[in-house]
């Protein structure tokens, strides 16, 4: 959709206030579940279907129709947030896309789209959306060390949360391959160099392993600064993407201590046992079962309690 005035596209939504519950309360000592929705169908009615009969009432907003969030029509954003309204689901996140251009791409045209994530987030009623750090250039061979772009990033990244913060909401900075951000010891300089309430840690165990690193130590050193969860296991010996507590990702363990620690927030099954790639990722509704089947096993053992 071209770029329009902000009070063009949404005002109506956002001046009607609707806001969803959110995850447990801080004195409630449970995690909420949510999961990327498009991981089960390309269908809005079968996702939230699927996710109904699952008992999870939130989801992790990246898209419908097989189309992006950030490419909706105004009509079809309308249409969903009634479908959500009257079914009872919230959204635990705006899973943007935001942040993934490569970092010598043009940052004007690439700051008018977070805008515009922002916008979605109030529209919906969620203060959070998911961010990345940029990819790193991958030429010349080898490539260029990423301590050579950290200036830029750092640059853009307090771009973002300034706004996040003047507006109030919170961004989640996911952990990928090929981002400045892969590596725990890249997302907690971003984290602590830009050290705002604006700003915190998507945790995705899967996506250290891609990168050689042990989830355990990258929580160890990120525990403070997560807010959110990816629910993504991945298994080193077979180079794929399992249900969770299969794999190497400790994510049932990693949980528990979260919520030991005074965790209260989602949990996003991300599951991606059929197609994962940089740009999508797709379970289906049988495998998504299995997903979230295994999950619930994984933290029933340490005694999670589930909101």
């Amino acid at each position: 959709m071209a770029a329009q005035p902000r009070g063009d596209r949404f005002s109506n939504v956002i001046r009607t206030g609707w806001k969803p519950a959110g995850p447990s309360s801080p004195d409630d000592p449970m995690i909420t579940l949510s999961a990327f929705a498009d991981e089960i169908a390309t269908d809005p009615v079968e996702q939230l279907d699927v996710l109904e009969r699952h008992g999870i009432r939130y989801l992790e907003f990246r898209s419908i129709h097989d189309t992006n969030v950030m490419k909706l029509t105004a009509a079809q954003h309308e249409g969903f947030r009634e479908l959500l309204r009257s079914r009872g689901f919230g959204l635990s996140a705006i899973g943007s896309p935001i942040g993934k251009i490569r970092i010598d791409e043009p940052f004007e045209p690439h700051l008018a789209e977070f805008e515009r994530a922002m916008d979605l987030a109030e529209f919906y009623g969620t203060p959070r959306i998911r961010i990345f750090s940029y990819y790193m250039p991958q030429e010349p061979t080898p490539p260029p060390d990423p301590a050579t772009f950290r200036d830029e990033v750092l640059k853009r990244m307090t771009a973002k949360v300034k706004r996040a913060e003047q507006r109030g909401l919170t961004l989640v900075l996911e952990n990928e391959k090929f981002l400045y951000g892969d590596t725990a010891d890249r997302v907690a300089d971003l984290l602590e160099t830009i050290d705002s309430p604006a700003l915190g840690h998507a945790f995705d165990p899967a996506n250290y392993l891609e990168v050689g690193q042990d989830p355990q130590a990258a929580w160890d050193r990120l525990k403070s600064r997560v807010i959110h969860f990816h629910v993504k296991d991945y298994d080193t010996t077979l180079h794929k993407n399992v249900p969770a507590g299969e794999g190497q990702g400790r994510i049932p363990e990693l949980i528990a201590d979260a919520v030991r620690s005074g965790y209260r927030g989602f949990c996003v099954l991300e599951p991606h046992l059929v197609v994962a790639e940089l740009t999508r990722g797709f379970t289906g509704p049988e495998r998504f079962g299995d997903a979230v089947a295994a999950l619930k096993n994984g933290l029933q053992r340490y005694n999670v309690p589930i909101a």
